[in-house]
């Protein structure tokens, strides 16, 4: 009898024993190439996730069984509850801001003879670390406009439109004829055309004076008209120059508003001079002077940018500066694989270019979208770096985010179930996104 070898069958398959990996490699072999990373992922990951699992559910000092009271702690305690809401803003606005930002980049940046340049310069922060960028951010901030970049800008921006005062210190001195009035100051006695009035003032220190102040001058009368000086009434040393009089070394006043007011209205307004002197028409007769308060108005100091209100909004520009970059650099890369025959199908079809973008761009753009957007929430989750170093210590808690927040509880506080407690809630938040990746790959791979 012929076997079934013989006439034609193919050979049985092989035993599942005897089976061989597609690279030859044994599976012996394979494990025990695996075997120190597997190790190290368990002593890295698996353990001290399982450790802190259990460590939350006991009470600070470790002996005594707290069941639930710690995750309880997570919605009762303010500053958790804080930190909770502001990695709701985060999750929200970071990636969204970052990832449209990266949209947009990478959408110009192919219509630019430089693009490749302007990538590398938005790419660039992401060479930096967490640390030197909120060292960076930390002076930008900073509240003083001499300082803080930021505040430069506002207050050179606020100050073309509406300048601050160079006199915020001024004030009458002792036997003044001014007295105080709605922020400004007014003339007790009322002035007459062909005399002369002097209206000395205190309080600005010398190396505040302006630059183009001059020396100040005494009043000339002048018939038909009204004249006077404004200037500071201060002379250095003990027992030197005269109260009420002008000395040789005392400045004036340069550019010092002074109106003439009857009846509770203006008549006229006129500016000092370099030396301090001004001069009031006839239609000044009787009336009283005036400094308004615009002569006085405290020097424009900017935002406060650190402040309660603003820190996490500060604080996440900070991080979108960081991360558009990579948004870009991987949408850009995205934008490279699509078709240019379906883009110039859309033109041709009569699209603008607003509806290729919209219509055409974003759609086929969306899993890369989607993966740079899930990247950064897991990202920001877990910031920490960025809000522990910008945020000052008298707006931290406002700025306060989970890890942060899990920080101070463990070392600062000394309570380590809650931290635990912290750590597996925010490992609870993580799962999701990354079981969402997981299952986009997946389905990327079957098609």
């Amino acid at each position: 009898m012929t076997s079934a070898t013989e006439a034609g069958a193919p050979p049985a398959p092989a035993s599942p024993k005897s089976r061989k990996s597609v690279t030859g490699t044994r599976r012996t072999v394979a494990v025990l190439f695996l075997l120190p990373a597997l190790v190290l992922l368990g002593a890295l990951v698996v353990y001290p996730i399982g450790y802190s699992l259990v460590r939350s559910f006991y009470n600070q000092s470790g002996d005594g069984f707290a069941g639930f009271d710690n995750y309880k702690a997570l919605f009762t305690d303010d500053g958790i509850r804080t930190a909770l809401k502001n990695n709701v803003i985060w999750v929200v606005f970071a990636p969204t801001i970052s990832t449209a930002l990266g949209l947009i980049f990478a959408v110009l940046t192919e219509r630019i003879r430089w693009g490749t340049a302007f990538k590398l310069l938005v790419f660039m922060p992401m060479a930096i670390s967490m640390l030197a960028a909120g060292i960076i951010f930390r002076l930008v901030y900073d509240q003083d406009p001499d300082k803080g970049f930021a505040n430069a800008v506002w207050v050179g921006v606020h100050d073309t439109f509406a300048q601050s005062s160079s006199f915020p210190k001024a004030h009458p001195g002792r036997n003044s004829p001014l007295v105080a009035q709605g922020g400004g100051f007014i003339t007790k006695a009322t002035v007459h055309t062909g005399g002369t009035v002097t209206l000395p003032l205190v309080g600005v220190a010398p190396d505040q004076m302006p630059s183009d102040a001059k020396k100040a001058v005494a009043p000339q009368a002048d018939p038909g008209r009204i004249t006077g000086t404004t200037w500071q009434d201060f002379t250095r040393g003990k027992g030197v120059g005269t109260l009420g009089g002008v000395d040789p070394s005392e400045l004036g006043y340069p550019g010092m508003k002074i109106e003439a007011v009857k009846d509770g209205k203006v008549v006229e307004t006129v500016k000092a001079g370099d030396d301090g002197t001004f001069s009031f028409s006839e239609k000044a007769n009787g009336a009283q002077l005036r400094l308004p308060a615009s002569n006085f108005r405290e020097a424009y100091n900017g935002v406060d940018w650190l402040g309660p209100s603003l820190v996490t909004p500060s604080i996440i520009g900070s991080y979108i500066w960081m991360w558009a970059g990579f948004a870009m650099v991987l949408i850009a890369a995205g934008l490279a694989g699509i078709p240019r025959e379906l883009l110039e199908a859309a033109r041709v079809d009569g699209a603008s270019e607003w509806q290729v973008f919209r219509r055409v761009t974003v759609p086929l753009l969306a899993p890369v979208l989607a993966v740079v957007t899930v990247t950064l929430m897991i990202n920001v989750l877990k910031i920490f770096d960025l809000v522990y170093i910008i945020a000052p210590g008298s707006s931290q808690d406002d700025a306060n985010v989970l890890a942060l927040e899990l920080y101070r509880k463990g070392f600062s506080e000394d309570q380590p179930g809650i931290a635990s407690a912290i750590s597996v809630f925010l490992l609870l938040l993580v799962i999701p996104v990354v079981w969402f990746n997981i299952r986009r790959l997946r389905r990327e791979v079957r098609r």
